[in-house]
């Protein structure tokens, strides 16, 4: 087991708001082994690994705990318009000012 790995894997999943079927699907696996990941009965090997840091956005450094910088939150803006886009630009600004 790699030390932190289903943490992480668990809350990159969270933070996508994927289920681990879903996860499954995208990765081409059994929804057990993605719960094994996340529990840490399993380990993945290195192209799923690979697939994983792909799908998450993130290196494999940050998976297996060489880089403790977590991936910067991406946020998927596919389908809307510019009117939705400006909105959601505002949005975001006027947050940020707190």
């Amino acid at each position: 087991m790699i030390n932190g790995l289903p943490q992480k894997l668990k809350m990159l999943r969270m933070k996508y708001n994927l289920s681990q079927k879903e996860v499954a699907s995208m990765l081409d696996l059994s929804p057990s082994v993605i719960s094994g990941y996340e529990t840490g009965e399993r380990t993945p090997s290195a192209e799923s690994l690979l697939a994983l840091s792909y799908l998450y956005k993130c290196s494999t450094d940050y998976l297996l705990g060489k880089e403790q910088t977590e991936p910067p939150f991406t946020l998927n803006i596919d389908g809307l318009n510019e009117q939705q886009l400006q909105a959601l630009s505002i949005l975001i600004k006027t947050m940020k000012q707190g």
